[in-house]
C-alpha cells in the first residue's frame, strides 16, 4: 500500500520542513504492516530529520527531491547528542556512532529506500573553502546522510543520492543489505564525503552503482563506535563504476574488528588517486580476499588527499605506537588492467602473508604536474609520503608472494619490480617493458 506525504500535510516547497509529514505516513505505514511512502509530484520536499521504521520503503518518485535542512541543530543524534571527537585521532575522522543523521533507522527489519528521484544532503551548508583542492567544515563533525543501524533486510535500490557533508550511506551493524543500481554524485572537493560505507555488517551486496566522491567511493569498515557488532563479513561488490579523489575502493582504515571473505569483480575505476587499498591501522585484521576483472586508470590529485596514484596499495601500520595492527591474508589480484601515475606498492611489515598477484598489467605514465615515484605511508605514528623511485610493483615485507602472468608497461622511466624483506617469492611469466627490475 502506498502512503503519499501530500496526504499527510506535507508541502513539497522546498522551502517548508515536511519531516513531520514524511514522519506521521512512515509511522501510519509502519503501524499498519508496512508499505510504501511516496515522495511525488515532481516536488522539493525539504526535511530535517527522519526515522525509518520496520516494513517501510521511502519512494522519492522520479523528478522529486528530498533536500536535508541546512540547520544543524534540527538533525536527530544517534549518538545521544554527544559529539564525536574522533578527528583529533590520528588518521580516522571517526571513533563513535555519528553525531547527527538525516536519514536513521535503528533496529528496523525489511526497510528500503527506493525511487527514480533524489536525496540531496545539503553539503554547501555545512563546509567552506580551504584551498583550490578541497572543502571541509568549520565544524566537525558533519552530518551523515544515511546511517542504519542495527538492521535486517535493507534494500537501497536505484536512487540518486548527491552532495553528503559527510558519508553517504553507513549501515553499520546491519544484516542482509542489498545496495543495487543507485547513483552517489558527490562532488570531488567535500572532503570526507565518503559513498557506501558497511561497517561490521554481514551478507552485504553492491551491485551495479556508479559513485564519485570525494574520498572514498566503497569504504569497508569495522570501526572502534559500533564494536558491539560482529566482523564486517560476506560482502560482495560487483559491477560498479567508480571516481574518487581518494581510493575507489577500500577496507579501512577504520579496522578496530575484523574483515572477511570478500569478492569484488567487474569494477571498472577511473580518474582516481587511489584506486584500491587495504589500509589496516588497527587490531583488526583482513582475511580472504579477491578482486578480479577490474580496469583501473589513476591520476595524482593535490597531496592533501591520501594516495600517490597507487593503483593498489595494501599497508599494515600500527596507528599508535602502542597498540599493533593486524594482519592482512590470502588475498587475490587477477585480471587486473591498472594504467596510470603509480604502480602497486605493498608495505607489509610481514603483517601481510600469501598475496597472489595474476595476470596484473601496470602500464605507468605521467598525466599530471604533481611529483612521481612517491608513496603514501599514512596515517600512522610518524607515517609520511617518501619518495622510492618509481616503480609498477614496489613490493617490502611480505610473506609468501606469488606473481604469475604479470607485466610492467613505461612511458616514462621507471623500475618493473623491487622487492625486498619477502620471506617467499615465485615469479613465473614476468613481463617488463622498460627499464631494470630489481629485487627479483
Amino acid at each position: 500500500m502506498d502512503y503519499n506525504v501530500l496526504d499527510y500535510g506535507a508541502a513539497g516547497d522546498g522551502r517548508t520542513d515536511d519531516a513531520g509529514s514524511i514522519q506521521k505516513a512512515i509511522d501510519t505505514a509502519s503501524g499498519n504492516g508496512g508499505g510504501r511512502v511516496v515522495l511525488d509530484g515532481a516536488r522539493v520536499y525539504l526535511a530535517s530529520s527522519i526515522i525509518l521504521k520496520d516494513g517501510v520503503d521511502l519512494h522519492v518518485v522520479r523528478g522529486s527531491k528530498l533536500l536535508a535542512t541546512p540547520v544543524l541543530e534540527d538533525y536527530f543524534h544517534p549518538n545521544e547528542g554527544r559529539k564525536d571527537e574522533g578527528v583529533s585521532i590520528a588518521g580516522t575522522p571517526v571513533t563513535l556512532k555519528p553525531s547527527y543523521a538525516f536519514i536513521y533507522a535503528y533496529d528496523a527489519e525489511d526497510i528500503a529506500i527506493s525511487g527514480d528521484g533524489e536525496i540531496d544532503g545539503n553539503c554547501y551548508a555545512f563546509v567552506r573553502r580551504v584551498s583550490q583542492y578541497y572543502v571541509t567544515g568549520d565544524f566537525y563533525p558533519r552530518p551523515t546522510m544515511i546511517y542504519l543501524e542495527k538492521c535486517s533486510h535493507v534494500t537501497v535500490r536505484d536512487i540518486t543520492l548527491r552532495n553528503a557533508p559527510f558519508w553517504t550511506l553507513h549501515p553499520a551493524g546491519c544484516y542482509d543489505v542489498l545496495i543495487s543500481h543507485i547513483r552517489i554524485l558527490n562532488p570531488l572537493d567535500v572532503a570526507n564525503s565518503d559513498g557506501i560505507d558497511p561497517d561490521h555488517s554481514a551478507n552485504v551486496r553492491i551491485i551495479g552503482c556508479h559513485v564519485e566522491a570525494a574520498d572514498d567511493c566503497i569504504c569497508l569498515k569495522s570501526s572502534a563506535g559500533n564494536m558491539e557488532y560482529g566482523p564486517t563479513e560476506n560482502i560482495v561488490i560487483a559491477d560498479c563504476t567508480l571516481k574518487s579523489t581518494s581510493a575507489a575502493l577500500k577496507i579501512g582504515t577504520e579496522g578496530t574488528g575484523d574483515f572477511k571473505n570478500i569478492v569484488v569483480h567487474g569494477v571498472t575505476i577511473s580518474g582516481t588517486n587511489r584506486a584500491i587499498s587495504i589500509q589496516i591501522r588497527d587490531g583488526g585484521s583482513v582475511k580472504n580476499a579477491i578482486f578480479s576483472d577490474i580496469i583501473i586508470e589513476t591520476r595524482r590529485f593535490a597531496p592533501c588527499w591520501w594516495g600517490t596514484a597507487e593503483p593498489i596499495a595494501i599497508t599494515s601500520i600500527n596507528r599508535v605506537p602502542d597498540k599493533e595492527s593486524g594482519t592482512i591474508e590470502n588475498v587475490v589480484f587477477e585480471n587486473i588492467f591498472a594504467s596510470g601515475e603509480n604502480g602497486l606498492f605493498i608495505h607489509g611489515n610481514h603483517k601481510v602473508k600469501n598475496i597472489k598477484l595474476r595476470n596484473v598489467r601496470i602500464e605507468m605514465k605521467t598525466t599530471t604536474k604533481w611529483e612521481k615515484g612517491l608513496y603514501d605511508y599514512r596515517p600512522g605514528e610518524g607515517t609520511e609520503v617518501i619518495s622510492h623511485g618509481s616503480s609498477a610493483f614496489y613490493i617490502t615485507g611480505v610473506d609468501n608472494l606469488l606473481m604469475e602472468d604479470c607485466a610492467a608497461v613505461f612511458c616514462d622511466k621507471a623500475e618493473g619490480v623491487f622487492t625486498k624483506d619477502i620471506e617467499v617469492v615465485d615469479t613465473t611469466g614476468f613481463e617488463n617493458r622498460g627499464f631494470v627490475s630489481q629485487g627479483l
